[in-house]
């Protein structure tokens, strides 16, 4: 009961520092410093209407949230997404996958994205900052 209560912020700042991977040990490779580095510059990046923080304690597994463009049908929605980081991270594109349903042309009922940069356009020099303003602006 107490892990409900306890701050989503917080969490995902220890679990930061603490370098988590997806069997729990410590990510002293690249791809865990990567995604420590995107963490700390997405909270710090002051960008409005879009956040991530890892899943609990795994790093690898974060969730996102967006919020509609004003002056769209979006606007005043608030979006969750999956974002799944592949061992192969920066260089193999995150899995990215709305959990909250999307009535878009570009997302199906499974909530898959159809955006080009999370496909055949990925590039090592995309983070997690360029993934969620991109989702937004898709919907804008």
């Amino acid at each position: 009961m107490a892990s409900q209560n306890r701050d989503p912020a917080a969490a995902s700042v220890a679990a930061a520092r603490k370098g988590a991977e997806p069997s729990g040990g410590a990510a002293r490779g690249p791809v865990g410093k990567r995604l420590q580095q995107e963490l700390m510059t997405l909270m710090m990046s002051g960008d409005k209407g879009i956040s991530a923080f890892p899943e609990s304690d795994n790093l690898f597994k974060w969730v996102g949230t967006i919020h509609g463009a004003a002056g769209t049908v979006y606007e005043d929605l608030r979006y969750k997404l999956s974002l799944e980081f592949p061992s192969g991270y920066p260089y193999n594109a995150p899995t990215v996958k709305f959990l909250t349903p999307c009535y878009h042309p570009n997302v199906d009922t499974q909530g898959n994205i159809c955006l080009d940069i999370l496909k055949d356009k990925w590039s090592a020099l995309y983070d997690v900052r360029t993934i969620l303003l991109s989702i937004q602006s898709l919907l804008g």
